[in-house]
């Protein structure tokens, strides 16, 4: 299958592996939920034009956690004018009910929760066969030895480093050795999976992270509400 002129940026990008993976600098994915939902349509401009090779979505439901974000008008929207990769994660329960819609939506990648799955290899199965990358997150007191069985069959594992719900919050330090152990987990299975996470991503966790084995970033309210936020992504890059 190849794109056409009626495919979206972000739709082009799930038949592009290079999009997916750069092993030349670190992935930056800034997160959408920090944007300025008033007018989202500079924010955007601004990550077309930056370094950032994702966009991170964060789609809560008021159930999985305590706060609801935004849905599909809000995804379709950005697909349609986002020249990134759409990188999307779904704080809510029973995600596997919305992967089709996702990938008309134009994901690139589709993260679930380990802890909202109660067939989880069935649901990896089914984001693949709908043409998108297959993530899986773990809540910050979920050991990563959770996804022993499953470390091959996925794209990527987000560690959340904040309790899921709401951007801003601070660091769980303990994140960095939660680091180290999946990096050694992906290691010693001879998996692809990259390491993303996901909360209280800034100048002094981020490369702490880069070198416990973080290969994408997600920052939220560090990107959107600096100086210079394409500087800063610029900067994250670099680690």
């Amino acid at each position: 299958m190849h794109p056409d002129a009626s495919t979206t940026p972000a739709q082009s990008a799930i038949h592009q592996p290079s999009t997916f993976i750069n092993t030349l600098s670190t992935i930056v994915s800034p997160s959408l939920l920090s944007a300025n939902f008033a007018n989202l349509q500079p924010d955007i401009d601004m990550i077309n034009r930056s370094e950032a090779q994702w966009l991170h979505m964060d789609i809560m439901d008021g159930v999985f956690v305590p706060n609801i974000s935004f849905g599909f008008p809000v995804l379709e929207a950005v697909g349609k004018i986002c020249q990134k990769p759409l990188d999307v994660h779904y704080m809510i329960v029973q995600p596997e009910r919305y992967i089709s819609r996702t990938a008309k939506a134009g994901a690139m990648l589709m993260t679930v929760h380990y802890e909202a799955c109660t067939h989880l290899h069935r649901t990896v199965q089914e984001i693949h066969d709908a043409g998108m990358k297959a993530g899986v997150a773990l809540n910050p007191a979920t050991p990563v030895s959770m996804l022993e069985d499953i470390i091959g069959d996925v794209d990527l594992v987000l560690l959340m480093s904040v309790n899921p719900g709401f951007g801003g919050q601070k660091f769980i330090e303990q994140a960095i050795n939660k680091t180290k152990r999946l990096r050694q987990l992906i290691d010693e299975n001879q998996s692809n999976a990259l390491i993303e996470i996901d909360g209280g991503v800034q100048n002094e966790t981020a490369p702490r992270l880069v070198s416990a084995g973080a290969d994408v970033l997600v920052s939220g309210s560090y990107v959107f509400r600096a100086a210079d936020p394409i500087a800063t992504i610029h900067n994250l890059t670099q680690l």
